[in-house]
């Protein structure tokens, strides 16, 4: 199933780089924009610590809000149709909410790893040590469990709770699948920074990750239909055959050389 999802992500991504290469810029803007506003105010504040933090707080709420109407737009790719600049404002308004709920875990998360961790490992006992251990590793499996959130809430649009739950259900449905994922994920984001992350990038990811979402959710529309299956044994060559026709014989090669086709 991976191997079909990496195919159809990259294919997607081919045909749509230059509308997930402005998402991009936008997010890129947007960062850069936080970063000048604060060596500016830090430059000439009073507070640079409190200007700081308030800097950092407001620019991953916004980011985080940014990424969460990207997916509202990234889904449409994942559904053969494409998108506008219409449809990221009408997300921005319908998702903020989303975005600001996963934007304040990821200030939790960034103050845990910065402070709190820290912290313990400079108590230099077995205590903290494992106290250290346990913020650190509970902080991956949470990081891990939650990076369908902005996926779950384009493609089902549920309530941040009901996100939250479905992340984990999923997860521990699928463990081994959301690790591999999450380390795809890891390896897309190295490969942006050589292209300065303008593909795949933040959009190209939460391609990858609607498309995979997308496709693992078939397996539960399968599992309704036959009732009583083998939940071991889930049969992906039948489950993605309508998907696998839909998407077309495509090729690397057919892509280079289309002439030779």
């Amino acid at each position: 199933m991976i191997g079909f999802v990496l195919k159809k992500a990259f294919f997607d991504l081919w045909d749509n780089a230059l509308r997930l290469a402005v998402l991009n810029i936008g997010f890129i803007a947007s960062v850069a924009f936080f970063l000048f506003v604060h060596w500016l105010l830090e430059a000439f504040a009073l507070l640079p610590s409190a200007v700081s933090a308030c800097i950092f707080f407001l620019g991953v709420l916004w980011c985080s809000v940014y990424l969460a109407a990207s997916a509202m737009c990234v889904r449409k790719i994942s559904d053969y149709a494409t998108f506008g600049f219409d449809d990221f404002l009408k997300a921005l308004h319908s998702v903020w909410r989303c975005g600001i709920i996963y934007g304040l875990f990821v200030c939790i998360a960034a103050l845990i790893f910065i402070f709190v961790i820290p912290f313990y490992l400079l108590l230099n006992s077995p205590a903290g040590l494992l106290t250290a251990s346990l913020f650190f590793w509970t902080l991956i499996i949470l990081l891990i469990a939650t990076q369908y959130f902005f996926a779950i809430r384009a493609r089902l649009s549920v309530k941040s709770i009901k996100i939250i739950k479905k992340s984990f259900l999923l997860f521990i449905d699928n463990p081994l699948f959301f690790i591999g994922t999450a380390c795809l994920a890891l390896l897309f984001f190295a490969v942006s920074i050589l292209i300065a992350f303008l593909l795949p990038g933040p959009a190209g990811i939460q391609l990858f990750l609607d498309e995979a979402l997308r496709l693992r959710l078939l397996k539960y529309d399968w599992l309704e239909q036959n009732a009583g299956a083998d939940r071991g044994y889930i049969p992906w060559k039948t489950i993605l055959s309508e998907e696998r026709e839909r998407h077309g014989k495509r090729s690397l090669r057919g892509l280079l050389t289309p002439w030779k086709d």
